[in-house]
């Protein structure tokens, strides 16, 4: 008894210690009735501030006007003979999932056929639900698992839906709210991993433990196939189809960098002998193996970023003679493959611009050749169907070129054009170019910059720089007609910084910045905006920035570090209190990229960026927009909630807003949508003017 009291004691002791030392913990209670009555208070505020200033209006109805555009290019994905799209409008704010044939889609005005209408099935079962996608069973794919959340979070329910009858299935399978992983093994088994009940999620939050759920059982009889550490970030099992052949995969993630991986081998399950930083993928009987560290092997010193082509009954038996696929260098590195049925297409990025090498199989040989394609700007490659067909979707764009989807083939260099997005703003005034910043060791950091062509070289045009800079994430040239109508045509520049810490040039750019080389990336990024003011574009008085999530941290230390340099910021779903980071919601999974702050010798460079703890009265500090979601389940609203309270303590220029529904990545409908980017250009052009 009396070891429990202590214990008790000394949890309380705790919890009083660390309410003292930050005052705003309170706002870490997501649903708490008296930080929801804080947030709705900051929240009208801020509409009522920013939706009365002159320009806010203009700005919502142009944005608006993009988002809802029948113009818009359908994303499309082939389920059995059909080609299927999910599309929301002004009519449909929640979603139509609606199919049409090929030829019909080549067609201006297609005759979609409605599948799924979210709007009508919200309104039935009385739920707000967003869409998160459908996965059909192969070969036959007459049956599909759909996601729907409730409001926009990670978490969601699964559902099985007979797409033939277009009708949820009564007694299908079904899993409860949660962030599983669900996926078909065959028509009447599925691999499901997720929240089991206590102690089955790590500490991340994700599932640990992996089940075969067969149909006619309850989720509670499925049979276990792997259970993982707390300490794992998460599990699951899936199929992989590839020319015919498939291959089922238990994936054990260690680190948010590393995985172990399983393969089902003559019904039992095998680990695959690799280096936990290797991914595996395969093509028709070949394992490929793409690296994020070096490794020697075989009598060879392959780089990270390399991807390795080998016969998978080979490596099983332990030879590892590698066909090298893609080896990098200084400038290049491997962004992106799809599977074709006989080829496997390389998108690679050589100083951020996109371009792609076509591989294939002849004789027993891989042998490979450039494809043609438009060599500035972002292509994306997506499979039409990698078990039956070499064709494939080509998607190509650039800040003032609109989107086109075509339909291309492997071996050749032909492209059929299905859709091009019309121009949302007249880019003829307009022209890109690329630089180049020093960063504070020397290290070239590219940036491309959107401007007018007689852009006068005086400091003083308004200026918008975006960064990200985490993850092995690349930000690369894409066409947004909401910039272009609430930012360039007003007058403004656009800026994409390339900062360490993304993948822009593979796994070494992103390990330059990783854990206690943290502080690369944002002596990156404050090179770029220096560089801004020397080639006259914008000084400090007439540059903005603006990031979210990890880029929302970038955008935190910008404004306690270098506040000097920056006239405004917009902050969007932000980690900022790095001190806690890994205790909230998903923030576990991300030590990985920044350390343990729970350690002294983490804390002790994390310290030194963490903008929570970096906040100083008496500090002239930028006028700063916090933007979060309360259904963020992935970063904690409580970062932007708690820095927002602590700097409006004293006396900074801070606004906030903080979004009922939508998730981490986007709100839950168009109007909603247009609102807030509305409010952040509105604020933007309020500051620089």
């Amino acid at each position: 008894m009396k070891t429990r009291l202590l214990a008790t004691a000394v949890l309380l002791l705790a919890a009083h210690s660390q309410a003292a030392s930050d005052p705003y913990l309170w706002l870490e209670n997501i649903q708490g009735k008296e930080a929801l009555q804080w947030v709705h208070q900051q929240n009208a505020a801020t509409a009522k501030e920013t939706q009365g200033w002159k320009s806010f209006p203009g700005l919502k109805r142009d944005i608006l006007s993009v988002l809802d555009s029948s113009a818009r290019i359908p994303g499309i994905e082939k389920i059995g003979d059909r080609y299927y799209n999910f599309w929301r409008d002004s009519q449909h704010p929640r979603g139509l999932w609606r199919s049409a044939t090929l030829a019909e889609f080549r067609k201006a005005d297609p005759a979609w056929k409605t599948v799924l209408d979210l709007d009508q099935l919200a309104s039935q079962e009385k739920e707000n639900w967003v869409w998160q996608g459908a996965d059909c069973v192969k070969p036959q794919q007459d049956r599909c698992l759909i996601r729907l959340s409730r409001g926009g979070g990670d978490a969601a329910v699964v559902r099985e839906f007979d797409l033939p009858g277009k009708r949820f299935i009564a007694d299908g399978f079904q899993v409860p709210e949660a962030k599983s992983e669900v996926n078909w093994k065959d028509r009447d088994t599925l691999y499901v991993a997720t929240d089991f009940g206590k102690g089955t999620l790590t500490d991340s939050g994700y599932p640990r433990i992996v089940k075969e759920w067969q149909r006619g059982q309850t989720l509670s009889q499925a049979a276990t196939l792997l259970e993982g550490k707390p300490t794992d970030i998460s599990v699951g099992a899936y199929r992989v189809h590839s020319a015919g052949r498939q291959y089922d995969l238990i994936s054990q993630g260690t680190t948010f960098f590393s995985n172990e991986v399983s393969l089902l081998r003559d019904g039992k399950w095998q680990k695959l002998d690799k280096p936990g930083h290797a991914e595996v993928s395969f093509h028709d009987s070949w394992l490929l193996l793409k690296l994020r560290q070096d490794w020697s092997v075989g009598g060879h010193d392959w780089k990270a970023g390399s991807l390795l082509a080998i016969q998978l009954d080979d490596y099983l038996q332990g030879k590892r003679d590698f066909t090298a696929l893609f080896q990098p260098t200084a400038t290049t590195s491997l962004a992106d493959s799809a599977d074709t049925r006989g080829a496997v297409i390389l998108t690679l990025l050589d100083d951020v611009k996109s371009r792609l090498v076509e591989w294939s199989v002849h004789d027993g040989k891989w042998q490979s050749r450039p494809v043609a394609a438009p060599g500035y700007g972002s292509i994306e490659v997506r499979p039409v169907d990698s078990d039956d067909s070499d064709d494939y979707f080509f998607t190509f764009a650039d800040f003032l070129t609109p989107t086109t989807l075509s339909l291309a083939h492997a071996g050749s260099d032909a492209r059929e054009p299905l859709k091009q997005q019309p121009a949302f703003f007249d880019a003829s005034p307009y022209r890109i170019r690329q630089f180049f910043a020093r960063s504070d060791d020397g290290t070239r950091v590219p940036y491309f910059v959107v401007s007018r062509k007689n852009l006068k070289p005086n400091g003083k045009n308004p200026t918008l720089l975006y960064g990200y800079g985490g993850f092995e994430v690349s930000m690369t040239p894409y066409y947004s007609g909401t910039l272009g109508k609430a930012w360039l045509e007003r007058g403004g520049v656009y800026v994409l910084a390339n900062i360490r810490g993304g993948g822009e040039y593979g796994p070494a750019w992103h390990e330059a910045a990783l854990k206690h080389q943290r502080q690369k990336a944002y002596d990156d990024f404050s090179s770029v905006a220096k560089d801004l003011s020397r080639r006259g574009i914008a000084d400090a008085r007439h540059l903005a920035i603006k990031g979210g999530s990890n880029g929302g941290l970038l955008m935190g230390v910008m404004l306690t570090k270098y506040p000097q340099l920056f006239h405004a910021i917009v902050c969007q779903v932000p980690l900022l209190d790095m001190k806690r980071f890994n205790k909230l919601l998903a923030g576990a999974s991300w030590m990985d990229e920044y350390g343990n702050p729970d350690l002294p010798e983490d804390w002790a460079y994390i310290q030194r960026y963490s903008p929570y703890q970096n906040i100083k009265p008496g500090t002239h500090y930028p006028a700063t927009l916090f933007a979060t979601s309360t259904l963020d389940d992935r970063v904690h609203p409580g970062h932007a909630r708690k820095m927002f309270a602590a700097m409006q303590a004293i006396g900074a220029d801070v606004h906030y807003y903080e979004r009922t529904e939508g998730g981490h990545g986007a709100a839950a409908n168009h109007e909603e949508e247009a609102r807030i980017a509305a409010m952040e250009y509105a604020f933007l052009w309020q500051q620089l003017r």
